[in-house]
């Protein structure tokens, strides 16, 4: 049965945020008391986090599909929908997060180090956050956001300081158990270690970790045996340690060749090639290990490697060994540089961004991409014909429509907002008055309005005109047909 698992895919979805509510006020002797319409409520985030007594990926292998909780809508009376509950996923410190295309989005060192697999999305609002001067009594609201979704590849690279490589039997296993308090399995035939395994080591002041990588074997940087599955693991390494077998007994096989051998191995593997080496010839409690150690310690010193001889039964050269690895890893942390605060990067945007674009297309049509029109376009409820007017109004203001203009679109031609996968799509009338037809104006709402015509009340307070003084204006004004509406903008930028 699998125990081990240090590669997964994973489909992550965040919560939906929930619909914003559109309602009206009702209470004896106030009719239409106004828009009382709470907003939605956010959903939740998928986040993974760094747990140092996480070991592997096996979890997330048996169920590879995780969500988080959606947004509660919102309610009559001002009330707000409850926000969903973030998922957040423990990983195995050394996780390195990729989209399926293998593009880094986060490695995950140290614990409680997090990333954001996908964001909640936003609650809508609900007609009383829609409510304006011009807009007393909004009969609609905004739709939730969906939340973010997709597939993750996670892969975990062992956070060791000291990797063991070698052939399978090689006798890496065995080091670890009497260096360290770890006890992996241990057996005399090749491949007993299915799994890398961690082992931490004292020697003096300095503590570091050793991993046992699984045996490679020739073509193993192309698939072959175990060793591709676990070269990850050796990444992160500051020192790699050749451990070599100088009691086998396979044919063809002695130190130098297998050294030869597994140095192709981690050539063709990449990026390894300044990892500092050392040499562990081990077994040489058996009488032809020391034998073949003694022909051979010569010609890898003068290749210029450091050589012990090793052995994990009489425990001959562990402490030289454990000391050399300690001084290489001792001088790695120091050359690694001081990390700084962080430092706040502000980006002003251009003055010339307009936050979205307009191309057009090889059949003729116009595609609007852009953060708000596409936000925007996720928040409208189409089946209401007011709030398509709202989000007409809103492409208006942004200055969609003008852009249009300016690229040659015509009434009539085919515009489509958001991405090619879940775009909308409609047939551009610039001049159409979205929305029904009991509105004056797109998004405005008369119910509400004073029946006589509207005065500058502003004026009036800066000339010091009385009330009486008012009121004679205004009948005037009536009887004469000249009003004077107030225009005055919304922030709708939700």
């Amino acid at each position: 049965m699998t125990t081990f698992v240090d590669r997964v895919e994973l489909h992550v979805a965040a919560g939906n945020g929930g619909h914003g509510c559109a309602s009206v006020h009702r209470e004896k002797f106030k009719p239409l008391g106004g828009p009382d319409g709470g907003n939605g409520g956010e959903g939740g985030s998928v986040i993974l986090t760094v747990d140092s007594s996480i070991t592997t990926l096996l979890e997330y292998h048996h169920s590879p599909k995780r969500k988080a909780v959606n947004g509660k809508p919102g309610a009559g009376g001002h009330r707000t929908g409850s926000t969903g509950d973030d998922l957040v996923l423990p990983v195995p410190d050394g996780t390195v997060v990729m989209d399926r295309e293998g593009n880094v989005l986060a490695d995950l060192v140290g614990h409680g180090t997090s990333f954001v697999a996908a964001a909640g999305g936003r609650g809508g609002l609900g007609n009383s956050s829609l409510a304006s001067a011009r807009r007393k009594a909004p009969g609609f609201a905004l739709l939730g956001e969906p939340g973010e979704a997709g597939d993750i590849v996670m892969e975990l690279k062992s956070v060791a300081d000291v990797a063991l490589v070698g052939y399978p039997s090689a006798g890496k296993s065995s080091l670890i158990s009497v260096l360290s308090a770890a006890k992996p399995k241990i057996a005399d035939y090749p491949f007993t270690t299915l799994i890398p395994n961690l082992g931490v080591v004292t020697a003096g002041e300095t503590i570091y970790t050793v991993a046992d990588v699984p045996g490679l074997i020739p073509g193993a940087s192309q698939g072959r045996g175990l060793g591709l599955e676990f070269l990850r693991h050796v990444e992160r390494c500051s020192v790699l340690v050749h451990v070599l077998d100088c009691a086998t007994l396979e044919p063809g096989r002695d130190p130098l060749t297998d050294l030869e051998t597994i140095e192709a191995e981690l050539t063709e593997y990449g990026g390894l090639d300044d990892r500092p080496r050392l040499v562990a010839l081990n077994k040489v409690d058996v009488p032809d290990g020391q034998d073949l150690a003694d022909i051979t310690r010569a010609s890898l010193e003068e290749a210029g490697y450091r050589v012990f001889e090793v052995s994990a039964a009489s425990r001959k050269g562990l402490r030289e060994l454990s000391f050399a690895m300690a001084q290489i890893v001792s001088e790695a942390r120091a050359a690694k540089p001081v990390e700084e605060n962080t430092r706040i990067v502000l980006r002003p945007k251009a003055v010339d961004d307009a936050g979205f674009t307009v191309t057009e297309t090889e059949d003729g049509s116009y595609h609007v991409r852009g953060i708000k029109p596409e936000r925007w376009v996720r928040q409208t409820d189409f089946s209401n014909d007011e709030a398509v007017g709202y989000l007409a109004d809103r492409l208006a203001r942004l200055g969609v429509e003008d852009k249009l203009w300016k690229v040659g679109a015509k009434e009539g031609d085919t515009v489509i907002i958001g991405p090619e996968e879940n775009a909308v799509v409609f047939d551009w009338e610039p001049t159409m008055a979205a929305g029904a037809e009991m509105l004056g104006r797109r998004g405005e709402d008369h119910r509400f309005e004073n029946p006589r015509p509207a005065v500058d009340r502003r004026r009036e307070k800066a000339k010091g005109r009385d009330a009486a003084e008012s009121e004679y204006l205004a009948f005037e004004a009536l009887s004469s047909g000249r009003t004077g509406a107030i225009d005055e903008g919304d922030d709708e930028d939700h």
